[in-house]
């Protein structure tokens, strides 16, 4: 079970904390990456790399021969498969085994086990784990499904054997869809994971999310590290991971821990794993929901309250080292909390985001597993995850508050991510309070969530950032404007002018560093004082109090962003010169109301129309695939479809033309 190289059979930023694990032990590492990752941090950061395949995850991360191919030539004796794609796929881990290499994980049998969600609940029920009523049995006959979702009651879920991610769940409230929802569910079950086997659980409508991270050796000793609570969730999609699980009864906790290691040593398991449980404290029950064979997404934040590495012991388990601490020494820390950085736009109904970062400044002082860096191209093949930021504190409260503030220090150019949403969650008063659950979204924002503008003050502050940043250090801006400036032909000497996209008129900047005079649209002057851009910040002075604010410049298309922090987080304002006006206007524009453009890159999933058909305004015309979420773009205006420019199965690119209408006179 010696080795000494290994290939990380993933990418992003999991790659890189696998990375960081070898080196710690003296071991080397091999990173296989498909083409559109060849300029990727992770690739660069190897000790040896391999291109496996195109972009496509069939063609790369998920091509068995090719990894295995690349073990071979590059002398790997173990292969560590991350989280996601195979890292609890059977076959994958009995592949590596039968290449005489070691899998950095448990026995193939164990993952097969737990991969279905009916043998893993057999499982825990022989092992003493509670688990939710409702049917697991063989029989998959329309007939029997019926009748036992009659006898459960509603509400129930359908929910895929083989799944994971919310793929393949459905929720019943009526009786009368479960014919509907059994039917959906299998198709969508057969499709994402190649088995149609659904089986029914009894739904809690306001439970809770808590998970125990189990570490077995190859010796026959388990032992948990402690729980975690991930109930804050979109679409069964995991958004904010705490450690350990706040306000769970002291009983409670230790019958789950205990259940978790129960089931870990009924199996035989070894390596790192996750015994997830649903609780739901209406009823003060709780119940086993699966287990997960792999590292989990969120294991930082057992790191962080542990300080046990849990890479670092994959490894050593994998080398067939024993647990060199026993279940008392391990002891816990504090708070943790980890969010999810994702590259989408919450404000648009969560729509991916792609394209090439252009600033990349993170917080200081606070653990950030990121897969992207500066000049990093963020494509729509993978996951949008990009990053993790990871904080900890003595206190669940003070962890909030260094989560925000680190939120609040955090500039991305280029890309949208969802970092203003995350803010959101952490100062929403349900989470403070930790009245929230895992469908309670819809509670947390009723009318839906959008995104913070600037207000008048942060405005003015962004003019100024934008004035200080075209100004050459040193020199008067009267001197150096150049063609942005408003002489005194305008009736206004020594000014210049910033357009914000919402504004008609300008906010026009007066006199120099020593004091600035910003004039609003509406008339309002906000001056500042030893004003300066240096570092990242802007500092100065208003009505004699100083301030300092992170802040930064860069150039968009066809106008320059400001990144400024304020009260309401890292605000971002969109501002033209004078010379962006005249350049656009020359330009011209493209497109129209009557052409439906691809919102970003992506698979045409679905054609919905054809020439001639008649379409309202919002209608789905196309489904688009990126980021592996569908995305149905609707048409732009009611009318007749004249054009198709794409077919199902097109790759496309960001802004690409797809369907012409004819517009309703």
């Amino acid at each position: 079970m010696s080795f000494t190289r290994v290939l990380i059979a993933n990418r992003g930023e999991i790659a890189r904390r696998i990375q960081r694990g070898c080196r710690k032990l003296g071991l080397e590492s091999v990173a296989v990456f498909s083409e559109a990752d060849r300029d990727a941090p992770f690739v660069a950061e190897a000790d040896h790399a391999v291109c496996i395949g195109g972009a496509a995850p069939s063609e790369s991360y998920l091509n068995i021969d090719a990894i295995l191919d690349a073990a071979r030539a590059t002398g790997a004796g173990a292969v560590h498969p991350g989280y996601g794609f195979l890292s609890e796929n059977a076959g994958f881990a009995a592949a590596v085994e039968a290449a005489g290499l070691v899998f950095i994980g448990p026995e193939a049998d164990a993952i097969a086990m737990m991969g279905s969600k009916i043998e893993a609940k057999a499982a825990a029920e022989a092992a003493g784990v509670p688990v939710l009523p409702g049917y697991r049995g063989e029989d998959q006959s329309d007939a029997r499904l019926l009748d036992e979702a009659r006898t459960l009651g509603t509400p129930f879920l359908v929910k895929a054997s083989a799944g994971g991610g919310g793929r393949g769940m459905r929720l019943v409230t009526d009786l009368a869809d479960a014919p509907e929802a059994i039917a959906s569910a299998r198709a969508e079950a057969q499709g994402a994971f190649g088995d149609p086997a659904v089986f029914l659980e009894r739904y809690a409508p306001r439970a809770r999310h808590v998970e125990v991270q189990v570490l077995g050796d190859t010796h026959g000793t388990v032992l948990h590290l402690g729980d975690r609570d991930c109930s804050l969730q979109r679409n069964h999609q995991k958004l904010i991971e705490e450690a350990p699980a706040a306000d769970l009864p002291d009983a409670m906790r230790d019958d789950m821990l205990s259940a978790a290691v129960r089931l870990a040593q009924s199996i035989g398991y070894r390596s790192l794993g996750t015994v997830e449980y649903l609780y739901d404290p209406a009823r003060g029950e709780y119940y086993f929901l699966e287990m997960n064979t792999r590292l989990q997404v969120e294991h930082p934040v057992t790191e962080a309250i542990t300080g046990i590495d849990l890479v670092e012991w994959q490894l050593r388990i994998g080398r067939g080292e024993a647990l060199s601490f026993a279940q008392t020494d391990v002891q816990f820390d504090g708070h943790a909390i980890e969010i999810r950085i994702a590259a989408e736009n919450p404000a648009e109904n969560f729509r991916p985001e792609t394209g090439q970062i252009t600033l990349w400044a993170p917080p200081a002082g606070v653990r950030l597993d990121s897969g992207v860096a500066a000049g990093s191209v963020v494509g729509h093949h993978y996951d949008s995850m990009l990053a993790k930021l990871i904080v900890h504190a003595p206190d669940r409260a003070g962890a909030i508050r260094q989560a925000v503030a680190a939120i609040d220090g955090f500039a991305v150019g280029g890309v949208g991510l969802n970092l203003s949403y995350q803010r959101a969650l952490l100062t929403h008063a349900d989470f403070q309070a930790f009245r929230h659950h895992t469908s309670g979204l819809p509670e947390m924002f009723p009318d839906g969530w959008t995104q913070p503008t600037p207000d008048a003050g942060d405005m003015a502050l962004a003019a100024m950032v934008l004035h200080l940043h075209l100004a050459p250090a040193g020199a008067s801006p009267w001197e150096s404007l150049g063609s942005w400036r408003l002489t005194a032909p305008a009736g206004r000497p020594g000014t210049a002018s910033y357009w914000t996209t919402s504004e008609d008129e300008p906010i026009r900047i007066s006199g120099a560093p020593a004091v600035l005079a910003a004039v609003l649209p509406d008339g309002q002057t906000i001056t500042a004082e030893t004003t300066a851009l240096t570092g990242g910040h802007l500092s100065g002075r208003i009505d004699g109090i100083p301030f300092s604010r992170i802040a930064h410049v860069e150039r968009a298309g066809n106008h320059w962003r400001v990144h400024l922090q304020t009260s309401a987080g890292m605000i971002v304002t969109d501002l033209c010169t004078l010379e962006d006006q005249h350049l656009t206007r020359a330009a011209g524009g493209s497109g129209g109301a009557d052409l439906l453009s691809a919102p970003m890159p992506g698979a045409v999933a679905e054609v919905r129309v054809a020439p001639g058909d008649t379409v309202a305004a919002g209608d789905t015309l196309v489904v688009l695939e990126a980021m592996k979420l569908l995305q149905s773009l609707p048409a732009p205006v009611a009318g007749v479809v004249t054009e198709i420019y794409c077919a199902p199965g097109d790759t496309v690119a960001g802004h690409a033309p797809l369907v012409k209408l004819d517009p309703e006179e």
